[in-house]
């Protein structure tokens, strides 16, 4: 029995909260069963070097989490004095998924930042943020239009994340913690409302996988994208 007595294919009960912080544009709590992120969205009238002088925006991430989203307590890593190749991954992966959801051209001349803390952690962090930081930035660039920075609202292009994996030889969706860490296959989709993919990660854990588990793996995911973004037009209207 899969926690919350759900199916093979079935998410885990999803939350999404927007508005928990009072001083980012943008900002809403993502839950995916056990699983707690905040994500905020900062905005910037600056933009990286490579961008000066080319009339572009650009959306980046910060990824982290909290020394008690664990079994155990961990170390912030600003007291270790840099930060773990893991968490480097994980920010990158965030911030290509938003650009890939919004034409940098239309933002002028400012960057946006999502950073995304782990409250509570149980298998899919990086699933949690990357559908949650869709709603953060969808309601920060609201704002930049509703106070008259943006001139027009720019189109987004709806995406959504969550996990996939093989566990006792059986696809599965949205994998918790305890899944997670005995999945035979584990894989991370990012993919666009209407099925478009922005990026699969993933890996044999145990054991080769062929073709048509990874079609499975992907058709699953897909199926649950879909609910995905149904949730997050929800919350957005």
């Amino acid at each position: 029995m899969r926690s919350f007595n759900r199916g093979a294919l079935d998410l885990r009960p999803v939350i999404l909260t927007p508005g928990v912080n009072r001083y980012a544009e943008g900002s809403v709590q993502v839950e995916f069963g056990h699983t707690k992120v905040l994500v905020t969205c900062s905005v910037e009238d600056r933009v990286p070097p490579h961008l000066m002088g080319k009339g572009s925006g650009w959306v980046t991430a910060e990824y982290g989490m909290l020394p008690r989203s664990t079994h155990t307590r961990s170390n912030r890593e600003a007291a270790k004095g840099k930060q773990a190749g893991r968490t480097m991954e994980i920010q990158r992966l965030i911030g290509r998924s938003l650009r890939a959801a919004v034409d940098l051209t239309t933002l002028g001349v400012r960057t946006l930042t999502l950073d995304c803390d782990v409250i509570q952690a149980d298998g899919g962090t990086r699933t949690a943020s990357i559908t949650g930081a869709y709603v953060a930035l969808s309601l920060a660039l609201r704002a930049l239009h509703k106070q008259g920075s943006l001139s027009k609202l720019p189109k987004l292009t709806p995406l959504a994340a969550v996990s996939v994996g093989v566990v006792n030889g059986e696809v599965r969706v949205d994998l918790d913690y305890e899944e997670d860490s005995s999945a035979e296959v584990d894989l991370n989709l990012v993919a666009t409302e209407d099925g478009r993919i922005v990026e699969v990660q993933g890996t044999a854990e145990h054991k080769l996988f062929e073709r048509k588990t990874l079609d499975a793996m992907l058709d699953g995911g897909m199926a649950a994208i879909r609910q995905l973004a149904a949730a997050q037009a929800k919350v957005l209207g």
